[in-house]
């Protein structure tokens, strides 16, 4: 699925649609160069799931959370990453739970430990917005894709 988002506000709106076909358990790849606009749709996801405070992105903390209902959200920025096996000592595993959403940025610096995604979402400039490629790697995944071909063309 490819889809055109024209700015960090349309980033922000898809991220609020991905939020409302959202199952739990999902682990999502987000790929894009600095400054796509990763962190951008994160922060749209979260402020749909209710979250209203700063989201920031966790290019120095490694990973994020945010304890929402229905489910958890974690966020994890491994640009910064050294060594794959760095995700053991950061308890990677704890956070992927039934109940929980996973967004992974730079997933790439993780290979080996990180598990499959079920989405994959890669951010790329064109033009003067970006262009959104999705990707389904599982059964939840196609699922979810299917859900957002009706919602994001209902709103957009």
């Amino acid at each position: 699925m490819v889809l055109f988002v024209a700015d960090a506000e349309a980033t922000e709106s898809f991220g609020a649609c991905l939020y409302q076909v959202m199952a739990p358990g999902v682990v999502i790849y987000l790929e894009g160069q600095l400054g796509a606009g990763k962190t951008t749709l994160v922060r749209g996801f979260l402020k749909k799931a209710g979250f209203s405070g700063r989201v920031k992105s966790p290019t120095y903390t490694l990973v994020e959370t945010y304890k929402l209902s229905p489910f958890a959200v974690a966020h994890f920025d491994l640009y910064r990453l050294h060594d794959p096996e760095e995700l053991e000592w950061l308890g990677f595993r704890d956070y992927l739970q039934k109940e929980s959403v996973c967004f992974v940025e730079w997933p790439e610096k993780g290979q080996g430990f990180l598990p499959s995604p079920d989405l994959v979402i890669r951010i790329e400039s064109q033009d003067q917005g970006r262009r959104l490629v999705l990707m389904a790697e599982s059964g939840i995944g196609r699922t979810i894709l299917e859900r957002l071909k009706t919602s994001f063309k209902t709103r957009n």
